[in-house]
């Protein structure tokens, strides 16, 4: 790939799924077939071109969702209208695991083979389709498979995920319109497909595509048909995920069976008590006035009472400090957002939880879409933003047409706009796909990937409240911090911070899965133990190790379980609380393989900008791969070297990947005397 445009060509088909996200070419430099004698005379474009950067990812994901793959002429065509250099968008289009720039077919069938899937069969899963599809990588009967990091369905492991490339249409109402215009341009996303909005009968996928015979071959029920429809883009989640049903899967998406609702991963739903499950299971996902008579929008309109700088000390009294693992506190991040005198200010929500074993924000978005509208709305007000971007998973469908529906729903009854409830506050929301990185958890790698760059981190200081996305002040929570503000601004920032501890205020959610009885979210105030946690799930009998955190975590023992689940508890008893993930494994498990796929993990998923990562993850996967059947003085040499390497990364790599690649697994060799 060049720096200059090539001489190939796009299909009609690549051509159509640019033009519908960019608006067709105006001018012969954009690509246009006719040159006109202005386009002679001087060629248009510029700053004003270069300011649609941010739409390159959109662009890759228009292509890669109609045809499948992204051809060398589709990438030229993409780059050419938005005034990129070749190179460069190749160097973008390759950083993702979702996108593919060499030809595969249009069904893609993703199985995830990460901790918890290990754990319940996804190596016997992955053998299985092995005999019936071949190789991984391997085109078979129009499908590819391919293993997968955590797809974010711990609950229901082992788990997949089908993609079948093709128009978007009322007969996939998986499939979310792309915005039409750049994210600082303003520019409304277009609106959702017909059909998107199905029935919700009891213990069913509340957000699942309704399938009647005309809709799947892409017409309304009352048209007449007139040719073959196209294929449609179609997503499917099988999960629990067996060899049979995946093929049947992959061979028909759209025929596939609904996800259970969300609530089905809430084995507290319903209960008494809780405060940021409250809804999940209670109210239809996609009704607004269902919302708002259980309470929705209370806390926007506090907000409203108490003014920006008010909804910032409310938040600051409480003691919030981010969900996400870091723990900075959120009313500190606000404050310094909003006393910036750059302008415009930005918000992000970062829905790209990635940590293996994480699912709440996936729960949250899927059974109570609109508390995330509305905290982000409330966010925006206190940090002066005006735009706010949802940075959301490029596995997860569900959420992003519920969410999507939320945003539309919001918008068209005045609660998003340029008007909210008549306060004179404009603030809207644009949806922005991930496509399958790790890394652009880390918030600096997801502002690059919004700009339509590679996702990798950039070095600090400037703090992102300084200079954050498109070089301006930005606050970046993720979607269970935002949450928490809504019983903030209702029941008071004192009322708040007296649940839990001193240092660890509030609710917490807990991702429980692994070998346990009940798997799904869990709501506990702060200070629970984790004991107590692992008694609401049903822990195996023969526990081997927990890993708290996820893979960038630490692993505790079986008979730690009074360890208080609070940052300040986790700290002190020498591991982490992390994002939540509370992995059991039994003594059917292969420790040593699982420190293989968590070492695998991050050598694959490290974006190679640091040294010390970029080798340190590689060496580490290989001693680990040496040792794996080895104890005692057979591994020390390797242990010593995995020692020296991890602590290199630690001290070197430039964000928290490299920085936590080697914690689990020093903690399953020093605290659970792995291999000796």
């Amino acid at each position: 790939m060049d720096l200059h445009f090539g001489d190939s060509k796009p299909t009609d088909e690549e051509r159509a799924a640019v033009d519908e996200l960019l608006g067709p070419p105006s001018t012969a430099w954009e690509g246009a077939d006719d040159r006109t004698d202005t386009d002679l005379r001087w060629a248009r474009g510029g700053r004003e071109a270069r300011e649609r950067r941010d739409l390159l990812l959109p662009g890759l994901h228009a292509i890669n969702d109609r045809i499948g793959w992204i051809s060398e002429g589709a990438l030229d065509y993409l780059c050419r209208r938005l005034t990129v250099p070749p190179a460069e968008a190749y160097g973008v289009a390759t950083f993702y695991a979702m996108f593919a720039v060499k030809p595969r077919p249009a069904k893609v069938l993703h199985v995830c083979t990460d901790l918890a899937c290990a754990a319940h069969g996804s190596g016997a899963l992955c053998a299985a389709l092995e005999e019936r599809l071949g190789a991984a990588g391997s085109a078979s009967g129009g499908v590819v498979w391919q293993s997968s990091p955590c797809l974010g369905l711990c609950e229901r492991a082992p788990a997949a995920l089908v993609i079948q490339a093709g128009a978007p249409s009322g007969a996939a109402p998986s499939r979310t319109t792309p915005d039409a215009g750049s994210a600082r341009d303003g520019a409304e996303p277009a609106p959702a497909p017909w059909g998107a909005r199905p029935s919700w009968p009891a213990a069913a996928d509340p957000a699942g595509p309704l399938r009647p015979a005309a809709a799947l071959n892409g017409e309304r029920p009352d048209s007449t048909p007139q040719e073959p429809a196209p294929r449609p883009y179609a997503t499917a989640v099988i999960a629990p995920a067996t060899a049979e049903a995946l093929v049947l899967a992959a061979a028909e998406p759209q025929a596939a069976p609904l996800e259970p609702a969300a609530a089905m991963a809430v084995p507290q739903a319903g209960q008494e008590g809780l405060t940021l499950l409250r809804r999940v299971g209670v109210v239809d996902p996609y009704s607004l006035d269902d919302y708002r008579a259980h309470g929705g929008y209370a806390a926007l309109r506090r907000a409203f009472d108490l003014g920006p700088a008010g909804v910032i000390r409310e938040v600051t009294d409480s003691g919030l400090v981010g969900r996400g693992g870091a723990a900075f506190p959120t009313g500190r991040k606000w404050q310094a957002t909003a006393s910036q005198p750059a302008h415009p200010h930005y918000l992000v929500c970062n829905a790209d939880e990635s940590e293996p074993g994480t699912f709440k924000d996936r729960v949250v978005m899927e059974g109570d879409p609109y508390s995330l509208i509305e905290s982000m709305t409330v966010a925006g007000y206190a940090v002066g933003a005006s735009r706010g971007f949802l940075y959301l998973r490029g596995e997860y469908p569900r959420a992003l047409r519920l969410l999507q529906n939320a945003i539309d729903q919001a918008r068209a009854r005045g609660l998003l706009g340029d008007d909210i409830l008549g306060q004179g506050y404009a603030f809207d929301i644009e949806i922005r796909r991930g496509a399958g990185a790790y890394i652009c958890g880390e918030e600096t790698a997801l502002f690059n990937s919004i700009e339509g760059y590679r996702g990798e981190p950039r070095s600090k200081p400037p703090f992102p409240v300084e200079k954050g996305l498109f070089g301006k002040p930005t606050a970046e929570n993720n979607v269970e911090t935002l949450i928490n503000v809504l019983p903030i601004l209702t029941e008071g920032g004192q009322a708040f911070k007296a649940i839990g501890t001193g240092q660890s205020t509030g609710p917490k959610l807990f991702c429980v899965s692994g070998n346990v009885e009940r798997p799904g979210i869990y709501e506990l105030p702060f200070g629970a133990t984790l004991g107590e946690l692992l008694d609401l799930a049903g822990p195996s009998p023969t526990i081997r190790a927990i890993l708290l955190g996820g893979a960038a975590g630490g692993f505790v023992r079986p008979d730690e379980l009074d360890i208080p689940l609070t940052f300040e508890g986790t700290r002190a008893a020498g591991t982490t609380l992390g994002s939540g993930v509370v992995l059991v494994l039994d003594d059917t498990v292969e420790l040593p393989r699982i420190l293989l796929r968590i070492a695998e993990f991050f050598r694959d998923e490290s974006c190679g900008q640091c040294v010390p990562c970029r080798v340190g993850t590689v060496r580490q996967e290989e001693a680990l791969h040496r040792i794996v059947d080895r104890t005692g003085a057979a591994a020390a040499g390797d242990i010593a070297l995995l020692r020296e390497v991890g602590q290199a990364m630690k001290d070197a790599s430039i964000c928290g990947l490299g920085q936590t690649a080697w914690n689990a697994i020093e903690s399953a060799i020093d605290r659970l005397g792995a291999y000796k």
